[in-house]
């Protein structure tokens, strides 16, 4: 499993609810593409501009086949530039040295 986060802040005096109807349907083809398990968003719990998403997906090669498609083009173009600044994009995989979630006992 490889996790991808991009993060962005939003631009000032944005239509709030034109922002999350244009986002409920762009984050539709990342939810229908093959390899993805999960979408997060996070907002910063001091600055809530700064968004942090986060996907999961089973495989490198599934992140990198979405990448190349136009359900990526249509969601970082638009996103790019009508809302977002400062975006950054990480993809993570699993270490080395810890390759499992750790947990407190129960």
């Amino acid at each position: 499993m490889i996790e991808v986060h991009l993060s962005y802040e939003l631009q000032e005096n944005i239509d709030e609810q034109a922002y999350f109807q244009w986002l409920k349907a762009a984050i539709v083809p990342v939810l229908k593409s093959k390899g993805i398990i999960e979408v997060r968003a996070l907002r910063d719990a001091q600055n809530p501009q700064k968004v942090l998403v986060i996907g999961s997906w089973k495989t490198f090669e599934d992140w990198r086949s979405f990448k190349q498609s136009d359900g990526w083009t249509s969601l970082i173009g638009p996103l790019q530039s009508l809302y977002a600044l400062n975006s950054r994009l990480e993809v993570w995989g699993p270490s080395k040295l810890i390759p499992v979630p750790l947990r407190p006992p129960k």
